[in-house]
């Protein structure tokens, strides 16, 4: 079994989905530093405008939401998809995969590879959790530095032509990303008292 594998899934905490993303990724350079700066920053909106219960799963699915990236776990190329299913079959909590599976809303890419009906075997979760996995993703560039996410998104279009996959996907996402992150800024701002 490839990397990742070495704890039971009972005993697995907090800190191994760090230590798992980092075995995969610390190689590729400036994923791991993005995937790094996602996972932080999960962590503070986590405990800043989440329930307690619902902490671990964002938590857990911003440390591995790129892990699809990984050479030795990529099959299909679409690296949401390429998460999940190595996750699932490590037997990682299906919340967390399902968020890996559909973060920053990658059925709109899934569709555009023909891969939609694959991603659909995961659950999409909307609500609090999923936005918060697309604030800290799109408000953190490809070297883990702070960005708007009109900053994040016209960095992608730069980064992939027009035309290509990722670029049309996002460009139909980009309403729904700019939705999420707006709705996870306004949990967390600070509650005025009266």
């Amino acid at each position: 079994m490839p990397p990742c594998n070495d704890a039971p899934v009972t005993e697995r905490e907090p800190v191994w989905y760090e230590l798992c993303a980092s075995e995969l990724l610390q190689p590729l350079g400036d994923r791991w530093l993005h995937v790094e700066a996602v996972g932080r920053r999960a962590g503070k909106v986590a405990s800043e405008s989440l329930r307690p219960e619902d902490r671990p799963a964002l938590i857990a699915a911003a440390w591995l939401h790129d892990i699809g990236y990984a050479p030795q776990i990529a099959l299909t190329g679409f690296h949401p998809l390429d998460g999940a299913q190595y996750l699932r079959a490590i037997g990682v909590d299906e919340r967390v995969v399902a968020l890996v599976a559909h973060h920053s809303c990658a059925r709109f890419e899934a569709q555009l590879r023909g891969l939609g009906r694959a991603l659909d075997e995961f659950q999409r979760e909307q609500g609090a959790v999923a936005d918060a996995l697309i604030y800290a993703d799109m408000v953190t560039g490809p070297r883990g530095q702070p960005l708007t996410v009109d900053k994040r998104l016209a960095d992608i279009f730069e980064r992939y032509p027009e035309g290509s996959v990722v670029h049309t996907a996002i460009s139909q996402a980009a309403g729904e990303l700019r939705a999420a992150v707006l709705r996870t800024e306004i949990r967390l701002a600070p509650r005025e008292t009266s």
